[in-house]
């Protein structure tokens, strides 16, 4: 899978851009707030239908305009596809895909695949077990629709089992409908959580023992709500009916995959309360190119991957695993100055420079 050509329209600050990718390495150079992370943003946004870094799409269309595009073209080993994403200031967009129209975010998951590693995921190891869940969201999502889509009948019905409890006129009926309908797409979404949390151990304990030349065992362990033993609609169930009195009383959900997490543990002291600052970072690049490997295996091909700013961050030998390990993957790097990648990229890279919205390409 590669990326060959982008082009914006009314994008942040980019009033219209059209740029040929290279096949491998892509760095985009520049002072800061000059345009580089919102290269990145438009990639992310044709995987996953969403930005990274807001919630609303009129931040992306640029001051006074009235709709912005975004256009990219991909080459895979199947079929070539381009997906194009139209946003207007009224929060809507469309979505098509070699020109056919998209009625679910869904239907675009997994036809872009991309990893994405930035400075901010370092709170995936220090912050709240939200932003976790949310990292095995995104992954196992570009993965498995299937996945995506029981997660968005799961929140839909939490959302109305909480609404049932505050109301503080339940039913014991319609609760009874809610329980086992929560428990159907639960089990579903832990079982597959369960299994990504295997494979990020499998692909990335030998990654975390090259970064750290084997001075550190990495491990990722599963928490769940309910017991994972046996038959886990029935756990889920026994569980919400054991805890049916306390959640009628604070009218919420108390049990089920919204409440899971899992734990990243170094020479087995859990990374989040114990590890230092250059252990969560390394922490956090083991879980990232484990998922690129996880992606290879299950898909046939690498995803792209998307560097926003992070080699600045790492201490030389995490940049030197970083642009070695590189080499067959597309990458798009974003940085203040090439000085320090030069030295350590062994193949081509195409270099562009970016100066308040404009991009002039650097040659390769």
């Amino acid at each position: 899978m590669k990326i060959r050509n982008i082009s914006l329209m009314n994008y942040r600050n980019y009033e219209e851009l059209n740029i040929e990718l290279g096949k491998d390495v892509n760095v985009f150079q520049g002072e800061n707030a000059q345009g580089k992370t919102n290269v990145l943003e438009s990639i992310y946004y044709c995987a996953f239908g969403r930005s990274h870094r807001t919630a609303k799409s009129k931040d992306l269309i640029q001051w006074e305009k009235e709709n912005a595009r975004i256009r990219v073209y991909i080459e895979k080993d199947r079929l070539d596809k381009t997906i194009e994403i139209n946003l207007l200031t009224d929060g809507k967009k469309s979505i098509s895909v070699n020109k056919v129209r998209l009625h679910k975010i869904g239907d675009l998951l997994g036809i872009l695949n991309v990893v994405m590693f930035s400075p901010e995921d370092l709170k995936i190891v220090k912050e709240s077990p939200g932003l976790r869940r949310k990292f095995l969201d995104m992954e196992i999502s570009q993965l498995d629709r299937r996945y995506y889509n029981a997660l968005v009948v799961y929140n839909q019905i939490l959302a109305e089992r909480g609404a049932l409890l505050k109301s503080r006129r339940v039913d014991r009926n319609i609760l009874d409908i809610y329980d086992q309908k929560l428990a159907q797409e639960a089990s579903y979404i832990a079982k597959q959580r369960v299994n990504y949390i295997h494979l990020l151990n499998v692909h990335g304990q030998p990654i975390h023992q090259e970064i750290t030349t084997n001075k550190e065992e990495i491990r990722f362990e599963y928490k769940c709500s309910f017991s994972l033993e046996g038959n886990l609609q029935d756990n889920l169930k026994k569980e919400l009916s054991r805890k049916r009195e306390m959640d009628m009383d604070r009218g919420t959900t108390s049990a089920g995959i919204h409440r899971d997490d899992f734990t990243i543990r170094i020479n087995g002291a859990d990374a989040k309360d114990f590890g230092s600052q250059g252990q969560q970072r390394t922490a956090v690049l083991t879980m990232k190119f484990a998922s690129l490997e996880i992606i290879r295996k299950i898909n046939g091909e690498y995803p792209i991957l998307l560097l926003d700013d992070v080699l600045s961050e790492l201490d030389l030998s995490r940049k030197k695993f970083i642009l070695k390990s590189i080499e067959n993957i597309q990458t798009v790097i974003t940085c203040t100055g090439v000085e320090n990648i030069e030295e350590y990229l062994t193949g081509n890279y195409r270099l562009f420079n970016v100066v308040n919205g404009t991009i002039m390409t650097g040659g390769e």
